[in-house]
């Protein structure tokens, strides 16, 4: 073939196809030559000075590479920036540590650094049940509304995390006739349209002991201190919108009202229990003392603190 080439004296290969398509045998830019042969060098330095090769031969205890000369590993870099964080957050640590949840509130710097830091430990320990912004889960609370089982001050939130929570209501399927379980549905329903209910309901409603819990308004609220705070065991507010229990409704509410909540042996119980996050005698808790009231100081600020 090399001896038909019809472009004599190109740097050709000899090899042609559809007449004048041919291939080069041009070396390549000397810039590019350059470049090949710097990488390679590079590639060289960087596996003696940092950890690069497997060693498949040594046991599986995950120390099976070359070190490298440098002796740097990825856990050291954050171990050295996990540092550097901690020594800037020292300062505001120690301060938190000194106060209380009321008095962090009061000063805006700490009240910024306080909801920033404590985002992380509301997605760590919250936000599976709560929600990433409070919205509240499908069959949990909502943090970010003023509506509140036991209360939304900051010793109620704080006690709330600390304690932990589980509501208790009787299940009345054995108690309640039909016709009774009916009417308190749809008086339930009623006040949360905002209806007042009929005199029926309502004597029905005390005759069964509902406003035992529920309170003699139906608003979940058994007495007002004269300090203003709230008496209350965790009922809910019958008399808003919002439901404990999705989707809500008559349906929502006859349930409710004939199994329970958290009623043992009961098969279709609702399920309603939020667990401690503080140390209880011997067993270690989750959580410090510091770290839940920067959690109470974030859920307050959520958009519902009282």
């Amino acid at each position: 073939m090399a001896e038909n080439n019809p472009f004599p004296g190109e740097n050709n290969t000899g090899h042609f196809w559809d007449d004048n398509l041919r291939e080069l045998a041009n070396p390549p830019p000397r810039w590019w030559m350059i470049g090949f042969w710097v990488s390679i060098a590079w590639v060289v330095l960087y596996t003696v000075l940092y950890p690069s090769w497997p060693m498949p031969w040594q046991p599986a205890d995950g120390d099976g590479y070359t070190k490298g000369l440098l002796g740097w590993t990825q856990i050291k870099e954050y171990e050295k920036g996990l540092a550097q964080v901690q020594e800037v957050r020292a300062e505001y640590d120690q301060q938190i540590a000194g106060m209380t949840a009321a008095e962090i509130l009061q000063d805006p710097g700490l009240t910024q650094y306080t909801l920033a830091s404590s985002k992380v430990l509301f997605g760590d320990y919250c936000s599976a049940c709560h929600g990433s912004g409070g919205q509240g889960n499908p069959g949990y609370p909502v943090l970010a509304d003023d509506d509140w089982l036991y209360g939304g001050s900051l010793d109620k939130i704080t006690e709330t995390i600390t304690n932990g929570r589980k509501g208790a209501m009787t299940a009345h399927a054995n108690i309640l006739s039909e016709q009774e379980v009916d009417t308190l549905a749809r008086f339930v329903v009623d006040l949360s349209e905002g209806g007042e209910g009929s005199p029926e309901a309502w004597a029905l409603y005390n005759t069964k002991g509902c406003n035992a819990c529920h309170g003699a308004e139906g608003n979940g609220v058994l007495a007002e201190l004269p300090d203003g705070t709230i008496v209350t065991v965790g009922a809910a507010n019958l008399t808003d919108a919002i439901w404990r229990f999705e989707p809500g409704g008559y349906d929502s509410a006859r349930h409710t009202i004939l199994y329970g909540v958290n009623q043992p042996g009961v098969e279709q119980t609702r399920d309603a229990v939020m667990p401690a996050f503080a140390s209880l005698g011997e067993l270690e808790g989750k959580l410090s003392s510091d770290q839940i009231k920067m959690l109470a100081v974030y859920v307050h600020q959520l958009g519902g603190g009282q």
